[in-house]
This record gives C-alpha cells, structure tokens and sequence, in this order.
C-alpha cells in the first residue's frame, strides 16, 4: 500500500468520528439541561400546591440503616431507585432522620 494513502484515508475519518463525539457530547449536555428544567418546573408546581413527593418505601434501606449501615443503605437506595450518589445520601439522610436513626 502506498505510504501516502493512510493519512488521506484516516484523516478524513478521525475528523468524522470527532465531530460526531462532539455532536453527542453536546446533545447529551442540551438533554441534561432539558431536564434539568422540567425538573424545576414540576419542583414550582408542587411547592405551588403544597405537595411533596413521598418517599419509595424500601424495606432493604430501612433494614441498612437499623444496623447503623448507613453506606450500605445509600448504596441499597441506589441499587433500588437509580438515582445518583447525592441524591441517594440526601434521601437516606431524610429517611434516618423521619426514623429517628
């Protein structure tokens, strides 16, 4: 193969695989943003009307925090709910305190 062929071949296709990286990276930020959003909004609108979201009963999560597992009940929360790190601290945290633990 003549050495001139490679760079005229993989050039154009590395800067096609980087602009379509670039091209998701950003739809992934937009759609974060998006959701972000929508969140707050949904947030205003139960404020609005004095509702709050309860929290998902899990009996696996009370049972961590019982034992004093407070990590392995955040880590329990996540398995169960999908939620992120932060979010299943903050929940645990709220459960704990509701429990008196």
């Amino acid at each position: 193969m003549d050495s001139w062929l490679v760079p005229v071949v993989a050039l154009p296709l590395l800067v096609l695989v980087m602009t379509e990286m670039s091209s998701a990276a950003r739809r992934q930020r937009e759609t974060a943003a998006r959701l972000r959003r929508v969140e707050r909004k949904l947030d205003l609108v139960l404020d609005h009307f004095g509702l709050t979201v309860p929290e998902p009963a899990l009996p696996e999560v009370v049972a961590q925090l019982e034992r004093g597992q407070k990590i392995a009940a955040v880590k329990a929360y996540r398995e169960a709910t999908g939620e992120g790190l932060r979010e299943a601290k903050e929940a645990v945290d709220r459960l704990a305190a509701q429990r008196g633990l």
